[in-house]
């Protein structure tokens, strides 16, 4: 049974598309960094081996649905599909900025004021799938990825395998990370779309100190935690962060979905609108949190765009060399 009921034909992928190198691969999927034959534009497409997503086939559809649906320059969009009898292709833009940890510890210096900017393109884009019925569910710092390595990237949200549409229904499945999932998701309730802004308090409070508000080794522990929706601005960690950022984050992180914030809300909070905030460089402080916090693993796969970009250039550069040296080989020959 077919994915795309308006799919380009099977050949199609090759005579439009030359696959490079392998960016990645995952248990029934691998990514590719391929060339527009025409254009000569590099994209990143994702191959699935339908043959390993038996059972699986409803999520994938759903996910195809929903970027068909997303037109945002804050959201990894899909670009074009392309299905065989074994394979699926999905055709993206090439992301090469690395997720949003990884891009912290890079840093020379972070501060508040460079938090701030992420959360508030991150707010803008869900803004936007809420308005369309769709939520994501899912929302991580793995899931922020930077557009390129420039300074002034655009932040992307990305992986809507988990998201969902609100006119399928009502929305109940626990799912998602544990440590981002709402109290809502763990007391078994129906939801909406206030677990995504759940999901972005606790994103906004580990950008501001390196450390996510709730952790336990124990699972019953970490649950317990999240239902009563405990947290605390510990010292010293927190002393340089505005009182503005922590009102901020506790209007997001409330445990009834009817008190929290919404988008609105949250954008045109005096943190996120242009309020004053502290200045001060936290990125000793931050970055030593990241790394014992999070393994660097996580983001690992995001830097591998860069590599393979690095690599495809070397070759054609080689490949370029080559073609001087034998040119100049000719021209000898023909001289002699």
């Amino acid at each position: 049974m077919p994915f795309i009921k308006d799919r380009q034909k099977a050949e199609d992928i090759s005579a439009v598309y030359e696959l490079k190198e392998k960016l990645g691969e995952g248990s029934f999927s691998e990514v590719w960094v391929a060339q527009h034959r025409h254009s000569q534009r590099l994209v990143a497409v994702k191959c699935i081996h339908k043959r390993a997503l038996k059972g699986k086939e409803a999520l994938l559809e759903n996910e195809i649905a929903v970027l068909r649906k997303v037109h945002h320059e804050n959201i990894v969009s899909l670009e074009e599909t392309f299905e065989t009898p074994a394979k699926l292709y999905l055709v993206m833009p090439l992301v090469t900025g690395g997720e949003l940890l990884g891009r912290i510890l890079e840093r020379g210096s972070y501060a508040e004021n460079d938090a701030r900017p992420v959360i508030q393109q991150v707010l803008d884009a869900v803004r936007y799938l809420h308005q369309l019925g769709i939520v994501h569910r899912d929302l991580k710092p793995e899931n922020l990825l930077y557009e390129s390595p420039r300074e002034d990237s655009r932040i992307l949200i990305s992986d809507f395998g988990l998201s969902k549409m609100e006119e399928q229904g009502v929305l109940s499945t626990a799912c998602g990370t544990p440590a981002y999932v709402a109290p809502e998701f763990l007391q078994q309730k129906t939801y909406g779309r206030e677990v995504d802004l759940w999901a972005i308090g606790v994103i906004s409070y580990i950008l501001l100190c390196g450390y996510p508000p709730f952790y336990h080794d124990n699972d019953t522990q970490l649950y317990r935690q999240i239902v009563e929706a405990e947290h605390e601005f510990d010292s010293p960690y927190w002393d340089s962060i505005s009182e503005s950022a922590k009102d901020f984050i506790s209007h997001l992180l409330q445990k009834d979905p009817d008190t929290r914030y919404n988008c609105e809300q949250a954008l045109q909070h005096t943190w996120i609108s242009g309020g004053e905030v502290l200045e001060r460089n936290i990125h000793s402080s931050v970055s030593e949190q990241i790394q014992e916090n999070f393994a660097r693993s996580q983001w690992k796969r995001a830097f591998n765009a860069i590599v393979v970009l690095r690599r495809l250039s070397n070759k054609a550069r080689d490949a370029e060399d080559e073609e001087e040296k034998e040119d100049r080989a000719t021209a000898e020959g023909e001289t002699r």
